[in-house]
């Protein structure tokens, strides 16, 4: 596993991470042992970062609690990112985030589900925000407290993020950034490179599709992209991104396995982002990890159309 210096903070960080939201029965059923078992292996594999959301899971906050039992004993070789921001909201009425002391709240919520004194980020879930005053300051008090190290936002509109760091106190950002999405390349990554501000990036294997495994005749079951079926609201979406990403294969070698160029792409850019790609299961976990041994050579950076520096 390779490792880097994440920001300004001075961490050793892995560059493939785990993502949780899979780990929390959204993307289709899964146990407890099957969710122990795949963060035990990222472990294993090298993986030290960790990112998950209060809202995540059926119910909501189920990832949390099961990333919190079985980091247990490992807590202090791992960092933990959480979010907060959607608790409830897709399951009926969310927390009313009005005040500062309701984002304490929630973070002290996030606190015990992951049965930790400490949360090493907390990042606002609100990707739209106008504005974030309450989040800034509630995160101000929880980093007095020592209850969270450092704080930032997800989002992919740099405006939000340039609101949000207006006090020049983001340290970190999470944003979907993948060979399927390469937006973020014109004005979002240069400006998080200007400021030092940390990249997270969720979605580097673009919900699945880039494990090369779904078609445009692919019937979805999982909560999350069932909406990309037949007259969901996202099918026209899905159906570029289906277009786009033949384009990628081609781009590929026949000797080249997808989802590890991908997660390689995208940990190649120079900003050295850390990608945080989701999984079910142990053996999806190693083969996310080992993507992380290496970057991509000269060659395939052309193919793919990435500048090295």
């Amino acid at each position: 596993m390779l490792y880097r210096s994440f920001g300004t903070m001075g961490w050793n960080v892995s560059a493939i991470g785990l993502g949780t939201w899979n780990i929390g029965n959204q993307w289709g059923e899964i146990d407890d042992a099957a969710a122990y078992a795949t963060i035990r292996a990222s472990l294993d594999h090298g993986v030290n970062l960790f990112d998950t959301a209060e809202s995540y899971g059926i119910p909501n906050g189920l990832s949390e609690q099961r990333l919190g039992k079985a980091l247990a004993g490992e807590r202090h070789r791992s960092y933990i990112v959480s979010k907060i921001g959607h608790f409830g909201k897709r399951t009926g009425q969310g927390v009313p985030l009005t005040t500062p002391d309701m984002i304490r709240l929630c973070a002290h919520a996030s606190l015990h589900r992951l049965r930790t004194d400490w949360i090493d980020v907390m990042l606002c879930h609100v990707g739209d925000i106008e504005d974030p005053t309450v989040f800034l300051e509630g995160f101000e008090i929880l980093k007095k407290d020592g209850e969270i190290r450092e704080y930032g936002i997800s989002t992919g509109n740099l405006e939000v993020l340039k609101r949000f760091n207006a006090n020049g106190t983001c340290r970190v950002v999470e944003v979907d950034y993948s060979l399927l999405n390469r937006e973020p390349e014109a004005e979002f990554l240069p400006y998080c490179q200007q400021h030092r501000i940390a990249v997270l990036v969720r979605g580097p294997l673009a919900m699945g599709l880039l494990s090369g495994s779904y078609s445009a005749d692919t019937v979805f079951t999982d909560s999350v992209r069932v909406r990309w079926n037949e007259d969901g609201p996202e099918r026209q979406q899905f159906e570029r991104r289906i277009r786009k990403l033949e384009q990628v294969k081609r781009a590929a070698r026949e000797d080249e396995d997808l989802p590890t160029a991908a997660l390689r792409f995208v940990i190649s850019h120079p900003i050295a982002p850390v990608a945080i790609p989701g999984a079910k299961s142990p053996q999806q976990a190693a083969a996310n990890a080992k993507a992380g041994e290496q970057l991509m050579t000269q060659e395939q950076l052309e193919r793919f159309g990435l500048a090295s520096s």
